[in-house]
């Protein structure tokens, strides 16, 4: 239940609790009976702006803070079983959505640009030839990492209209890098870089972290300033969570908190650079923004505008090109999740090596006909649809159009959710006309008001899931 009480406790604690950044939460899912047929529920569905996404659950090696699905125990015939596999799977579900358009697409992980390059091509290939994507029309982000990022895998993605890459670089300073269980080194790091920018990939997005462990603030300082010489045309500054199962949650350590101070001295920094705020984590540069000769800014931050300028997504919500998150969202892999309006489905999740290589194994083994049913979710009702819809539209920049809200569910935000409010008695949203923002004090705490946003249901969901 959203309480003016609840909310007050959890402003007054860490604002760093967990990353919101969908709804609902994938430990939310369970598994479905009877299971859902697919060809009945993508029917019900607009497919003429769907966003396909297909997920590699490879990497060199795992990060000390990763809590993705994503293995680095494989060798190159088993990624060949997987890739098979995924061809498999795109085939039952072209036939599942029959004349189905796409308006963005991407390929994220573990690390794609782990496959060996005959692989990475092969899933372009299904994309394109299989599901019927338009590759050269539409937006494309793919993810890359500092080892794996090699010249003849840059030049593949770049034939393919690639348009977008995003690299996980999280420090600039070695030993930082080290404390996370990462080998990639500083030089590493900037020869990649200069090599995506000598590619001329028109967006260029590098991850940073920050409360690592060594970690300061002038150090973080210095590691924006270190990617601000490639000159992004965006940059997603995370902060450091510490979760169940992963190599740095392994650790007896005491965690000094400066995120805070870290998130604020970075966001001060990229806005006198020239920076827009996006979301919490997520900036862009200004003039991209205004239209300017990268690609997200002649695409449109909603992703309206394809490749040659048609406009091929009028009715998506507000979003950035890479959001894994919109409705319309086809996944094919084994760590990809799917979205309707009423259902999102997946297989299972993991982040322990044994839970991740046995559902693994499970995807690979998967009957051909069982790719047509939905057998582990969350089935969204009215309820749901509105927390989602709110959710995502508050955490953004744009902020909740309360006029688009009405008209999407035909009632008032404020008397479906009369405690919101609050958020503007705790000076965490301001309502101009129609539309409720976050002011800056609520967009540092979007973790926070997300997590409040989520129902009963999905926390008590949350609160139940034995994680693997």
């Amino acid at each position: 239940m959203l309480t003016i009480q609840n909310l007050k406790s959890k402003i007054a604690q860490s604002p760093y609790q967990a990353y919101v950044y969908s709804y609902p939460h994938k430990t939310a899912y369970r598994p479905i009976s009877p299971p859902v047929y697919l060809p009945e529920l993508w029917a019900q569905q607009d497919r003429q702006a769907l966003f396909l996404y297909i997920h590699i659950p490879f990497c060199e090696m795992r990060c000390g803070f990763c809590n993705l699905f994503t293995t680095v125990s494989h060798n190159e015939d088993f990624m060949s079983q997987y890739v098979r596999t995924l061809q498999r799977q795109a085939q039952r579900m072209k036939a599942v959505l029959g004349n189905a358009s796409f308006a963005r697409f991407a390929i994220g992980g573990g690390t794609p640009t782990q496959l060996p390059i005959q692989h990475l091509e092969t899933i372009l290939n299904i994309a394109e030839n299989t599901m019927g994507a338009k590759l050269q029309e539409i937006p494309i982000s793919v993810e890359v990492s500092p080892e794996t990022a090699t010249e003849d895998k840059l030049k593949l993605l770049r034939s393919h209209s690639v348009d977008r890459v995003s690299i996980g670089v999280q420090s600039f300073i070695d030993s930082e890098v080290l404390a996370t269980q990462r080998r990639q080194s500083t030089t590493q790091v900037e020869a990649t870089l200069t090599r995506i920018k000598e590619m001329g990939f028109p967006t260029l997005n590098i991850d940073l972290i920050y409360g690592l462990p060594g970690q300061t603030v002038n150090t973080w300082l210095q590691s924006i300033q270190a990617s601000l010489r490639f000159q992004p045309e965006e940059i997603y500054l995370y902060p450091l969570y510490v979760r169940s199962l992963t190599g740095l949650g392994r650790t007896d350590r005491e965690w000094d908190d400066i995120r805070l101070a870290c998130y604020r001295e970075g966001r001060s920094l990229l806005l006198s650079e020239g920076y827009t705020q996006v979301s919490m984590r997520m900036f862009r540069r200004l003039e991209e923004r205004q239209g300017g000769q990268g690609g997200q800014g002649r695409q449109g931050r909603q992703g309206r505008q394809g490749k040659q300028g048609i406009n091929i997504s009028p009715l998506s919500p507000p979003s950035p090109i890479y959001c894994c998150q919109a409705d319309g969202m086809i996944g094919l892999g084994c760590g990809a999740r799917s979205y309707t309006n009423t259902l999102h489905y997946s297989n299972e999740y993991a982040v322990g090596a044994k839970g991740i290589s046995e559902i693994l194994q499970a995807y690979i083994q998967t009957a051909d006909e069982s790719f047509d049913y939905a057998h582990y979710g969350f089935q969204l009702n009215a309820e749901e649809q509105r927390r989602r819809y709110i959710l995502l539209s508050l955490l953004s920049d744009e902020g909740l159009n309360c006029a688009s809200y009405r008209q999407q569910f035909g009632s008032e935000v404020y008397a479906d959710f009369p405690e919101f409010s609050e958020l503007l008695a705790l000076n965490l949203a301001i309502k101009d006309e129609e539309i409720l923002q976050l002011t800056e004090f609520g967009i540092e705490r979007s973790d926070t008001i997300g997590a409040w946003l989520f129902s009963e249901k999905v926390q008590e969901l949350m609160q139940d899931y034995e994680l693997k």
